[in-house]
């Protein structure tokens, strides 16, 4: 939840907020210039776990499409004889992920009604604290059939940025009010971590790591239409040497491809991204009538009839320096890409073209 690239020291020359984070990316796969897919919740997960990004002003979830059935890595690891499931510590019906998690071939989805201990975990508005639900989940993954597929999205991260009255003024508080959350949340991952590592399954996982989206920044590179979508997105094995960066753009809606890639999965699918081990890397996002395309450094932002603005990120990263006029045949180029990405997402979504199964 929220998990903005700034807020994380690994990926940048200022301290952060997640030292835990931190210390499992120098043993990881990191994607060093990967975006989100959307900028609410509701939109971030169906892009990481559907490969569907946000690409019209109603979240898919809650469009007149989002009763479609659509491949996603539940539906595909699920014909693999993975056990999937999906695990979020809040309130029965939030964000419609239960209605998702079944639309989407997840075996079992599982929220605050589920849990245990209710009354003394409670958050007091969202549901569990991280910590305690992260420990429920491991002993949770501890009952499973292997092989098999989970996903959990943690909470203490939302506003208000309540953690337990146990761990006041043990984190960094910092110029914003979430920064005191994403260090407790970093450390009920940890405890996550240390309390897995003892389970029979972890040496033969792969762990995904990133955002659903980003929130308020305090540095000027973050504080644009390029930082605005900036995330982690991170590849963890304990077992498997997966390298240690991926410098190409990626993007939330990778996720799913690179699971059947890394997996070797033989199948084919309808997803609005790549698998981050191929060479081709863009990124699409959306907000305000804008659509913008990542790709190689270079940020294209397009009105849905013309282009507006090109700038190169990599030099540029307050966008100051519009070259659309300098680099015409680049400008040319991506915005051909954009089109027919967006004609095709358009397409599949008009005339209910989301799965393959052949």
């Amino acid at each position: 939840e929220s998990f903005s690239r700034e807020y994380i020291g690994y990926y940048n020359n200022f301290k952060g907020y997640t030292p835990f984070l931190d210390s499992l990316m120098r043993q990881s796969l990191v994607c060093q210039h990967a975006y989100a897919n959307g900028k609410k919740s509701i939109e971030g997960i169906p892009a990481v776990l559907s490969g569907i990004p946000a690409l019209a002003d109603k979240p898919y979830i809650l469009s007149q499409y989002g009763s479609q059935k659509g491949n996603s890595i539940a539906s595909l690891l699920s014909q693999q004889g993975y056990d999937c499931s999906f695990y979020h510590g809040g309130h029965p019906g939030t964000m419609g992920f239960d209605a998702y998690a079944e639309m989407t071939g997840f075996d079992k989805y599982v929220d605050l009604s589920s849990y245990p201990n209710k009354e003394a975990d409670y958050d007091g508005k969202w549901g569990i604290f991280d910590e305690p639900f992260l420990q429920f989940y491991k002993e949770e993954l501890d009952g499973k059939q292997t092989p098999f597929f989970s996903a959990v999205f943690n909470l203490s991260s939302h506003h208000p940025y309540t953690i337990p009255e146990s761990y006041k003024n043990r984190f960094p508080k910092g110029p914003l009010a979430i920064h005191e959350s994403i260090g407790y949340s970093d450390f009920a991952l940890q405890q996550f971590f240390k309390a897995a590592q003892n389970s029979t399954w972890f040496q033969n996982t792969l762990f995904v790591i990133t955002a659903d989206h980003t929130f308020k920044a305090t540095h000027k590179t973050y504080q644009n239409a390029n930082g605005l979508y900036a995330i982690p997105l991170i590849f963890y094995s304990p077992s498997d040497s997966l390298g240690s960066s991926i410098d190409k753009v990626c993007q939330q809606a990778d996720v799913l491809p690179s699971l059947i890639d890394y997996l070797n999965i033989d199948t084919s699918l309808v997803c609005f991204g790549n698998s981050i081990w191929s060479e081709e890397g863009f990124a699409v996002n959306y907000l305000n009538n804008i659509y913008q395309y990542f790709e190689a450094g270079h940020l294209l932002q397009f009105n849905g009839e013309e282009s507006i603005a090109l700038y190169e990120v990599k030099k540029d990263s307050l966008l100051e320096n519009n070259l659309l006029l300098e680099r015409s045949e680049l400008k040319q180029a991506m915005e051909n890409k954009l089109k027919a990405y967006i004609q095709n997402y358009n397409h599949r979504m008009i005339h209910n073209k989301l799965e393959r199964n052949d």
